[in-house]
């Protein structure tokens, strides 16, 4: 069965263009079948990105990027971002809302989790993790974001409470030296992990 983290979706491609204002800016995503949460942002993504917490000089990397909201919301308050994911249908999208959203601090790569930006380092790190992809790659993601964050870097991620956010922030937990619960509500949970 075909996923969204697929590197090529084999469903065909049709699109949808969506509006969301959000953190006091108005966006237009292009969304597409075969990338995650198409015709819509999804619930999770949307308290992940109310809460994020951002600084105007950091470098930041939306892992597993999708149509690329994250990125490009993040990019109005940070100083450079770079998005990254496996479908390559969804770096194709990203790289259209980059043009769409007239945004010229990001830019969108192409690989499987950390692969395109090895030997690189970011303030945070913030993700919508594919929960569906299963738990070893939730904790690849984890236990993997130290090495590319900064000292006093962040680890900022959503997941469904029903959907493992306990053993997620457990692994978290183990991981960073302190970890907080930056929002919750609509039965997701967002964390922080600082390294």
């Amino acid at each position: 069965m075909p996923h969204y983290y697929s590197r090529e979706p084999q469903t065909p491609l049709k699109t949808k263009t969506i509006e969301v204002c959000i953190r006091g800016h108005c966006f237009r995503f292009i969304t597409a079948s075969g990338v995650f949460s198409f015709g819509k942002l999804d619930r999770g993504t949307e308290l992940l990105i109310e809460s994020m917490f951002l600084d105007p000089r950091w470098r930041v990397l939306d892992l597993g990027c999708g149509y690329g909201a994250i990125g490009i919301v993040a990019s109005r308050f940070v100083e450079y971002v770079v998005m990254t994911d496996i479908n390559k249908r969804a770096v194709m999208i990203a790289k259209k809302n980059l043009k769409l959203n007239n945004v010229k601090n990001a830019e969108v790569r192409y690989g499987d989790l950390y692969e395109p930006v090895k030997g690189e380092k970011f303030n945070s790190i913030i993700t919508n993790p594919p929960v569906h992809a299963g738990k070893d790659v939730l904790e690849r993601i984890i236990r993997g974001a130290p090495l590319y964050l900064e000292d006093d870097g962040l680890l900022q991620i959503v997941v469904k409470t029903k959907q493992g956010a306990k053993w997620v922030k457990e692994v978290m937990e183990g991981t960073f030296s302190e970890v907080v619960e930056l929002a919750k509500g609509s039965g997701y949970r967002v964390y922080a992990g600082k390294k």
